[in-house]
């Protein structure tokens, strides 16, 4: 029995070396992994473990049946996947239960960059008004996913585009550039992207690209929800930053409301400096989602308002649990301690680097202006993985 004991416990350690060994392989040369224990894990006793469970099994089924992400992410490993089968068949698990289910298949690494620390934004579902035709106020398209547009597989490159150049358009010989958002507002899609719904300001439309979906409330009274159907493939740019580096506004009281009305009442030089972002977003109705849903995530399933992570697809999969330990403001002077486990299940443009991360606060906007707040230094601490396949 005792050499039974010894035999398990050594498959154990053994694919814990393999999976922390990928992991340290990928992120060589930008951090290294160092494993601490659940217990030096300030603030771990007491987090709603039940709440981050019901979010890893949300992420659970598509991954464990192979279902196509919104955007794809690094393969999950083996593992991962074998715990994402235990959770399934666990169903439902809250309290002592999903605290000691992770603790049982996950080992925690925090992720220690070569240079710098980790840093956490927070990002939103962003509501305005609009109206399904353009009149005199509303004459701000979001657009669809043109049928040209070209997706390049994650850490692949597709001929004739750059390596910087994450989508391209379909011609008769070969694949292009896709237009930059400067042209797209010019005219240069023609009729192949059609507009789902238009807005007020430019602004506003702006502010939805960078989140990547929305609630639009319409003349009627009704809504509808609007989810990311891909982008033109160029290299994102804040607006935010060009506006601290021009000193028209200081990082430290920034907002979302103050970005707002200066997009709004400088139309002239916000054109100009909007279109600085080449980056351009295209869209669907998602007709899908019940008002208490979230957005749809990078992983193609509703985010969960303080649970839901975007990471840098490149480096980490969806599902993976990570826990944060930093700041949460609640204005431009206070803040609280944010010590809390979430979930891998969503991606952006702007999250780039292994202790990067962007947290989804909710909808509304009571969220945006939480959100806009979020900028700060953060503890990045990864769940490895250690069930056998």
């Amino acid at each position: 029995m005792r050499h039974g004991g010894r035999i398990v416990l050594g498959l154990a350690l053994w694919i814990l070396t393999v999976a922390a060994s990928e992991a340290a392989t990928r992120l060589a040369g930008t951090a290294r992994l160092e494993p601490v224990a659940f217990a030096d894990l300030a603030g771990w006793d007491t987090d709603d473990h039940g709440a981050a469970f019901t979010a890893f099994l949300r992420t659970c089924g598509p991954l464990s049946e192979g279902a196509d992400s919104l955007r794809p992410a690094r393969e999950p490993e083996a593992s991962l996947l074998a715990v994402c089968r235990k959770a399934l068949a666990a169903g439902s698990l809250a309290g002592p239960a999903a605290k000691a289910f992770f603790e049982t298949h996950f080992r925690p690494s925090a992720v220690v960059p070569l240079t710098g620390e980790g840093f956490l934004t927070g990002y939103y579902e962003p509501e305005f008004l609009g109206s399904r035709k353009p009149d005199a106020t509303y004459r701000v398209p979001l657009l669809a996913r043109p049928d040209d547009l070209v997706t390049v597989p994650q850490g692949e490159t597709l001929p004739g585009l750059g390596s910087d150049l994450q989508a391209g358009r379909r011609t008769e010989t070969g694949y292009a550039p896709y237009p930059d958002r400067a042209a797209i507002e010019d005219g240069a899609l023609g009729n192949r992207a059609e507009p789902i719904v238009y807005l007020r300001e430019p602004g506003e439309a702006f502010i939805i690209h960078v989140q990547g979906s929305a609630r639009i409330r319409l003349p009627d009274g009704s809504s509808l929800r609007v989810a990311y159907a891909g982008r033109n493939g160029h290299p994102y740019t804040s607006i935010g930053r060009l506006l601290v580096q021009r000193g028209e506004m200081d990082l430290e009281t920034m907002t979302l409301e103050k970005l707002l009305g200066w997009l709004k009442d400088h139309p002239d030089e916000a054109r100009s400096l909007m279109r600085e972002n080449r980056s351009y977003i295209f869209f669907r109705e998602a007709a899908e989602l019940s008002p208490e849903d979230g957005p749809i995530g990078g992983a193609g399933v509703p985010l969960v308002p303080g649970r839901s992570l975007a990471v840098d697809r490149s480096l980490w999969t969806y599902g993976l649990p990570v826990w944060l330990d930093g700041r949460m403001p609640l204005s431009l002077d206070h803040s609280e301690p944010l010590r809390r486990l979430m979930i891998a299940q969503d991606t952006g443009s702007a999250i780039v680097g292994p202790a990067r991360g962007d947290f989804f606060v909710g909808s509304g906007a009571e969220a945006g202006t939480r959100a806009g707040l979020l900028r700060h230094p953060v503890r990045f601490v990864v769940f490895e993985p250690v069930a056998a396949p």
